[in-house]
């Protein structure tokens, strides 16, 4: 029992950081129909940041100025990207990709260059290190700590996109950007506001990332954000709650597949992706359960006509 109770928050804690990661990655594709390979990369620089901060100051305040550093170092960057590269490339899907991909590739190999390859000791404060006792099984705090802020995130997402006035601009624009530009509202700006958030989430990600693994190195970036990739395609882009509980389903699989299938997590997360994706109806046809029941209807009619 205490095992199971081990494997399911630390699993819940896993698939809260993979909510944050991929929050920003379903906002920027979502809304903006951009596919942002340079979201790790924003992660990775992020992490790093908030590193040097939260060792030089140390404990709990070096921790939350670490965490306003590191929010702000994705947020700068998503900016600057946005308006130096991406606003040139709205609508043109292949040049987003090769230039993203190009950043995902240059920055992690600059980070390399500057703080070394090896892994870094991310500072946590004793506060966030110990464990917790619940139903018997000893829990690492830090876990608890991803859980509370991913449900914030959600929240504050849920509410930025329904009730905020450049949350009803972006997704209007989305969907005719001539006629949102023809009543005098600038898309465009909205548009960066949406880049900024999703980096500024990354730039968070990354922060509380370096918490949960307690290290960092330059790729960390890279391979959450294959992760983040999966638990968009898994929720798609219907809402960010799809995201969430995606991201959730992810964690435990990952988790549980580890301890009772001797460590093939990663391998039970692509099972997963490929039977979502399998079962998932395409436009206009329906569930594949559907789809055989019209065949063999099909078939027996086929077959009752000709024996007629």
């Amino acid at each position: 029992m205490d095992t199971l109770v081990l494997l399911t928050l630390t699993g819940l804690g896993l698939g809260a950081l993979y909510f944050l990661i991929a929050s920003g990655l379903a906002l920027i594709f979502g809304l903006m129909d951009v596919l942002n390979f340079a979201h790790g990369a924003f992660l990775t620089v992020a992490c790093y940041t908030a590193w040097r901060t939260a060792e030089t100051v140390g404990g709990i305040p070096g921790l939350l100025l670490a965490a306003v550093v590191g929010t702000a170092t994705g947020l700068a960057l998503a900016v600057v990207v946005e308006l130096v590269l991406i606003r040139r490339l709205y609508g043109r899907i292949k040049e987003q990709i090769l230039v993203t991909v190009g950043l995902s590739l240059a920055v992690p190999a600059l980070v390399q260059t500057v703080w070394g390859a090896d892994a870094r000791t991310f500072p946590v404060p004793d506060a966030l290190s110990g464990t917790v006792g619940v139903l018997g099984a000893r829990v690492p705090v830090n876990r608890f700590l991803l859980i509370a802020v991913a449900l914030l995130v959600l929240f504050g997402v849920r509410l930025f996109l329904s009730r905020t006035r450049y949350g009803l601009i972006v997704r209007a624009g989305v969907e005719d950007r001539a006629m949102v530009t023809a009543l005098g509202i600038d898309v465009t700006r909205a548009f960066t506001l949406v880049f900024a958030l999703g980096g500024a989430l990354a730039g968070l990600a990354g922060v509380l990332g370096g918490i949960y693994f307690g290290s960092l190195s330059p790729h960390q970036g890279t391979s959450l954000l294959v992760f983040a990739f999966v638990v968009v395609i898994i929720g798609g882009l219907v809402s960010i709650t799809s995201v969430a509980l995606s991201a959730l389903s992810v964690g435990l699989v990952q988790q549980y597949a580890n301890y009772y299938a001797g460590g093939y997590g990663d391998l039970a997360v692509v099972f997963l992706l490929a039977a979502v994706v399998l079962a998932r109806p395409a436009a206009g046809t329906g569930s594949p359960l559907g789809r055989l029941r019209r065949a063999l209807t099909a078939h027996r009619t086929h077959a009752a006509g000709g024996t007629a």
